[in-house]
């Protein structure tokens, strides 16, 4: 994982790539791919090579990406993204396990960032969409989240992949680097990074307010 020893994930991941039938498509913003504390390099470390690609850039164009618009386009891809349709992916509530095995799209960045990527490529407006329970609450407490219940790429990986594959165990044996990485930066000074409506809330948020009403409204929206 490229860290030193004393601070090294290696112990934490697991000894072998984890066995899945479903396959993980990562789009990454370019912004993501240079931030040291990223969570996506942990998880393709936990998984098999051919089970987990990472595509980088803000455009997907279907001439340049072939094998990814084959992918959007087929039945059993499914879109991680919290949209208007999106259904819920719970114990009991999993999509048609006689599409299975899955492909999951996952838009790795912050945010906006990640909103971004799914309004500006017309490839992704066409596989379902599928959301998480609100009621999860992310443990990588050293980067800053919009709320508590927003989850990092591979925390939505983690919980996604154990509904899929119908193996809740997966959860915990990918989440073990996460916990560890986050341990290791408190540990060494890094402080718990609160979410921006915990800030919001208690008055505690020292940013100057966005001018943009689109913003403002966002804003506002995790205030109330």
């Amino acid at each position: 994982m490229r860290r030193p020893l004393k601070v090294c994930l290696c112990p934490f991941l697991p000894a072998k790539p984890l066995t899945v039938s479903s396959h993980i498509y990562i789009l990454q913003h370019p912004a993501e791919e240079n931030r040291v504390l990223r969570t996506v390099p942990l998880l393709t470390a936990c998984l098999p090579r051919d089970h987990c690609s990472v595509l980088v850039g803000r455009h997907f164009p279907e001439d340049k990406y072939p094998e990814l618009a084959r992918v959007c386009r087929s039945p059993s891809t499914l879109l991680l993204f919290p949209g208007r349709h999106a259904r819920k992916l719970s114990v009991g509530v999993c999509p048609d396990p006689n599409l299975a095995p899955f492909s999951l799209l996952l838009l790795d960045g912050t945010w906006r960032q990640a909103h971004n990527l799914y309004e500006g490529n017309p490839l992704l407006q066409i596989p379902q969409q599928v959301r998480l329970q609100a009621e999860e609450c992310s443990s990588y407490v050293i980067r800053t989240q919009p709320s508590q219940t927003c989850l990092s790429t591979l925390e939505s990986a983690a919980c996604a992949l154990a509904l899929l594959e119908g193996q809740p165990h997966l959860r915990e044996v990918l989440l073990q680097p996460l916990h560890a990485l986050c341990s290791f930066q408190l540990q060494h000074g890094a402080q718990v990074h609160d979410s921006k409506e915990q800030l919001l809330n208690s008055g505690r948020y020292n940013k100057p307010w966005p001018r943009n009403k689109r913003k403002l409204r966002r804003l506002l929206e995790l205030r109330y």
